[in-house]
């Protein structure tokens, strides 16, 4: 296992020259603009979020703008990134930060915890880029490099440990480099330690990793399953949502029914959306986004 505080130069100087130049990290963005940011990253690559996040905060540039509007708009325009919930979410937590927090993102870790969908990554995630705090930031890319550089493992476990996070936070630095190394762990994962096919030849770091200097053992965990899409009732939802955001008003049940010809999983699927908030179903029988 390497020492702790022999990462943090490599990692800080490669994160120097190679970070992508993405809007919310630069020195002008907005905690609120990170706080999007973050929770749209969420199981999403930057390609899909990109355009997504710039039409956001060109519409809603403060939780204010975003809590005087609908959830109905959110989800609207949260368009095609998946999992529309944290759209919800983020409606939200918009609306609480402007009732709550004098339309302000906290600054506290804690008191990021107790707004709507925001939980312990995100809470990090935007106390260390936001407000430059100091705090152990564990998404799935940097759990990777920690796993294989100081455990020397391939994976990390499939659910985040309280082992894994006493480990992040022992590989900590002080204040003034925490986020940057949070940062730059993170890019590191998504660029060059990446899950199916790292670059280790390109790596700062690989004359101290673990995983490499054991030979690169293989995941002996479980099974680790793609995840499908096509023919699920996410599939579907996404579909019968498709035509709720296109639609600037109620929709007839048959305008839904002909995107999907399996009935009993369309009717499930739609049920579903209603359940979760992200449908409305009036009393004449049409749907609309919720309003």
């Amino acid at each position: 296992m390497p020492e702790p505080n022999l990462l943090l130069g490599p990692v800080l100087d490669w994160y120097a020259e190679s970070a992508r130049d993405l809007p919310w990290r630069t020195p002008d963005a907005s905690p609120w603009s990170i706080l999007v940011s973050e929770i749209m990253l969420q199981q999403t690559p930057v390609v899909r979020v990109l355009p997504v996040w710039t039409e956001w905060m060109e519409r809603w540039p403060t939780p204010a703008s975003l809590a005087k509007e609908p959830p109905g708009e959110a989800v609207r325009h949260w368009g095609r990134l998946g999992y529309p919930r944290r759209a919800l979410n983020l409606h939200a937590c918009a609306r609480a930060i402007t009732d709550h927090h004098d339309g302000e993102v906290p600054t506290d870790h804690d008191i990021l915890l107790t707004l709507p969908g925001i939980g312990e990554y995100t809470a990090a995630a935007v106390a260390s880029f936001a407000f430059k705090g100091r705090h152990a930031v564990l998404d799935t890319n940097v759990r990777r490099v920690i796993a294989r550089a100081v455990r020397g493992e391939e994976y990390p476990p499939k659910a985040t440990t309280s082992a894994e996070r006493r480990l992040a936070e022992s590989l900590l630095p002080d204040a003034v480099d925490a986020p940057v190394w949070a940062v730059g762990v993170m890019e590191l994962g998504a660029l060059v330690c990446t899950a199916r096919a790292p670059r280790c030849a390109d790596c700062p770091i690989s004359g101290l990793c673990a995983w490499r200097l054991a030979g690169k053992p293989p995941y002996d965990g479980p099974a680790r399953k793609g995840q499908t899409y096509a023919g699920t009732d996410r599939q579907c939802r996404g579909r019968l949502l498709a035509v709720l955001r296109q639609a600037h008003g109620p929709v007839p049940k048959d305008a839904l029914d002909v995107v999907w010809d399996d009935a009993p999983q369309r009717e499930r699927a739609l049920d579903g959306l209603v359940a979760d908030g992200l449908a409305e179903v009036l009393d004449d029988g049409t749907y609309r986004l919720p309003g």
